[in-house]
């Protein structure tokens, strides 16, 4: 065993506990009341990677929750990888769904539950104490290494496009190493080598001045509600998105790449009854994979108006209201996206009612890394030694907005590796992360860097 996977297992107690310290922070970004929690996650992972060994240590205010940095930059001729992880959380509501409180971690046959375990403080502390073990048994890295480790990807990460751009020589590298995913299964490695965009909008229908008698005045005016479920059963229909222009720059995967996802397990039956639904759906001609992978979407994720009490209220309503948003494949833009869908909703508007579209802030473009990058390919090595079968290779559906935003700001592709599963239940009561990929994650992490050293 090499003297920093040694070091690894001495310190492994030490390392949970540190874990859980971290994990008692309610560093929830999208509330403001949290604020100060954020920042105080910020400080902690300021003094891990200070105790490290890393170097030029700091926090950066960014125009909201701040970005701490560090780096070890001492390996002439030897690439520099910028590693990317985020110490801020989702809200834990609904509460009541908890076994534990969300911010009293414990640990329980062999897994760690607390918001935030698995995304992504469980994951993003393994690589600082990778980092550690080799610098402490070794005295140096195989490669060169810089952190940016945020607090605000939970709310899309709106100042980090902004504050890179005004960085970049900063953060300068060689490649991207996000601890920002998953795996496929406790026991099944996986590397994601795509990202789906984002981008999101609200839709209000404005009626009369205010609420008026159904029986009086029904009949004889455009009911807003009424006008808005038109709007909006008139952007899909059949499983299929309905917006002219929408999938005119889609760029469909290679035969290649189709046939590696079609290698990845997968029982719709079982993946609907773990979901609760009576069966898969969607848009015709593809898998359930490729649907959450490489088809774009266009979803309703809120529709609200009138009178929703008990009992019933025979009212028009003033007013209806619904949010979308629309994950977005290769070579979608979301700003062209927005556009299109604004024209189609305004299109589609019954007379009689004013509709107002207003955009939200957040979006981002999908990434796709090419699969022989040999990033990706030393990736696949170490997630072999580690779990001891080959990994396969994914997409993911959700969106990681930083991967095509050092892209495009610092040039560089990233590969994305981490050590928590898809069940682990982010962003739902009960969030957990297993102790036995804490363990696989802190050896994973140090040997990636020696590959990426042989390059």
């Amino acid at each position: 065993m090499a003297s920093w996977e040694s070091y690894l297992e001495e310190k492994e107690k030490d390392h949970l506990e540190e874990l859980l310290e971290l994990l008692r922070i309610p560093s929830i970004s999208a509330l403001p009341e949290h604020e100060k929690d954020v920042r105080k996650a910020a400080r902690w992972t300021k003094e891990r990677l200070e105790k490290a060994g890393l170097e030029k240590v700091a926090i950066l205010e960014t125009g909201g929750h701040p970005v701490v940095y560090g780096e070890w930059l001492h390996q002439e001729g030897k690439p520099t990888v910028l590693i990317y992880g985020h110490f801020d959380v989702q809200p834990v509501d609904p509460l009541h769904l908890w076994t534990h409180p969300p911010f009293d971690p414990k640990v329980e046959d062999g897994r760690i539950y607390a918001r935030g375990a698995s995304d992504n403080k469980g994951n993003f502390v393994l690589a600082i104490m990778a980092v550690e073990a080799l610098l402490k048994s070794e005295g140096s890295l195989p490669v060169n290494v810089k952190f940016l480790i945020e607090g605000q990807e939970e709310i899309g990460s709106p100042e980090l496009p902004s504050f890179l751009q005004k960085h970049k020589d900063l953060f300068k590298a060689d490649l991207g190493l996000s601890t920002d995913g998953s795996n496929l299964g406790e026991d099944t490695p996986s590397l994601v080598v795509g990202a789906r965009g984002l981008c999101a909008l609200q839709v209000d229908v404005l009626g009369a001045k205010s609420d008026l008698h159904s029986g009086l005045y029904g009949g004889t005016i455009r009911n807003p509600l009424q006008a808005l479920v038109e709007i909006l059963a008139a952007l899909s229909r059949d499983g299929k998105i309905q917006v002219e222009g929408f999938f005119d720059k889609v760029r469909m995967p290679s035969d290649e790449e189709r046939a590696l996802y079609r290698k990845v397990p997968h029982d719709d039956d079982a993946y609907a009854r773990e979901l609760g639904v009576p069966e898969v759906a969607g848009e015709p001609g593809f898998t359930t994979l490729e649907r959450a992978w490489i088809r774009p979407t266009l979803e309703l994720n809120g529709i609200w108006g009138g009178f929703h009490g008990e009992g019933i209220k025979t009212v028009l309503p003033e007013s209806a209201h619904a949010k979308i948003s629309c994950r977005l494949v290769p070579d979608q833009d979301p700003d062209e996206i927005l556009q299109l869908l604004k024209k189609a909703i305004l299109e589609k508007a019954p007379s009689g009612v004013r509709v107002e579209v207003t955009e939200f802030p957040g979006r981002a473009r999908p990434y796709l890394i090419s699969l022989d990058h040999p990033a990706l390919k030393a990736a696949r090595r170490v997630l072999e030694e580690v779990y001891g079968q080959p990994a396969y290779i994914t997409r993911t559906g959700g969106t990681v907005p930083v991967l095509e935003l050092f892209r495009e700001v610092l040039g560089i592709d990233t590969v994305t590796v981490a050590f928590g599963t898809d069940d682990e239940r982010f962003h739902a009561p009960d969030e957990f992360f297993r102790v036995k990929n804490f363990k696989r994650g802190r050896i994973g992490y140090g040997r990636f860097l020696q590959e990426m050293g042989k390059a």
